[in-house]
């Protein structure tokens, strides 16, 4: 004769399995909603990092290729890095040059500045620049020294 109160039990029951999906659900939820409030600052800091190398990379074409390197910003999402070969500071017909959007892997981040930098063969910078970049999260400020020192103020 076999005890019922002896036999191990194979399973879940109903109740356990509805407690841990209720548990699993809650858990979810609150990560979704921690995640899509942390997006925006990440967005931030990657167009901030772009950016950034991508003045610290016309710096070092300067030095190495001894001319200017010039950074037009166009207007709020677009600027063009140029390799100026003849030093005049424009944009002439052969020049290498290449355009950015900063909007095309950081939709909601819009950028400002109030200069264009230049890059002196030497690694110097010949006017100062300071470009503000912002969304939701709030803004960063990246700074151009006349030493061509490239920083990132919060």
């Amino acid at each position: 004769m076999v005890n019922t109160s002896q036999v191990a039990s194979k399973g879940f029951t109903l109740m356990e399995l509805v407690i841990v999906l209720g548990i699993m659900s809650i858990t979810l939820m609150l990560t979704n909603m921690w995640l899509s409030s942390q997006l925006p600052q990440w967005r931030l800091n990657g167009a901030v990092r772009q950016v950034m190398s991508d003045l610290v990379a016309a710096k070092m074409s300067a030095v190495v290729e001894r001319n200017r390197h010039r950074i037009f910003f166009q207007d709020n999402q677009h600027y063009v890095i140029l390799d100026d070969k003849n030093n005049n500071g424009k944009i002439d017909l052969g020049e290498p040059q290449e355009a950015r959007d900063i909007q095309a892997d950081y939709h909601d981040v819009t950028l400002t500045a109030s200069n264009n930098p230049s890059f002196l063969p030497r690694g110097t910078a010949s006017n100062l620049a300071s470009i503000t970049l912002t969304n939701s999260a709030g803004s960063k400020k990246i700074t151009v020294s006349i030493t061509g020192r490239v920083k990132v103020k919060s």
